[in-house]
């Protein structure tokens, strides 16, 4: 098989490349913004989730909260975006989302 060979314009960025200009001009504050943009995004996912599932379970926060073991500001604090559940918490909800029954059942 014979070799490719390709010429790069450098006055042309190629598109979903990198555009060197445009790194040089970041600045930290541009980065700590998009970090903390990213983070909100992340947040109001999780709470997304985290609200989605309690649904499906059919419990109020309360009842959901004691089910699971928490007190009921987590659960509120998660839905809201406030925090995120994290390790046991996290894989307990992955849990109730695919096998909502069994987990509950598990958990009386």
């Amino acid at each position: 098989m014979g070799t490719v060979r390709v010429t790069l314009d450098a006055a042309k960025p190629l598109k979903g490349r990198i555009d060197p200009r445009r790194v040089d001009a970041t600045t930290e504050t541009d980065i700590q913004r998009h970090a903390a943009e990213d983070d909100a995004a992340s947040a109001q996912d999780a709470a997304a989730y985290t609200r989605r599932v309690r649904r499906r379970t059919g419990l109020t926060q309360a009842a959901f909260a004691a089910r699971i073991g928490v007190p009921l500001d987590t659960v509120r604090n998660w839905e809201q975006g406030k925090r995120l559940p994290a390790g046991p918490a996290k894989a307990l909800l992955k849990i109730l989302d695919r096998a909502p029954e069994a987990a509950l059942s598990a958990l009386a």
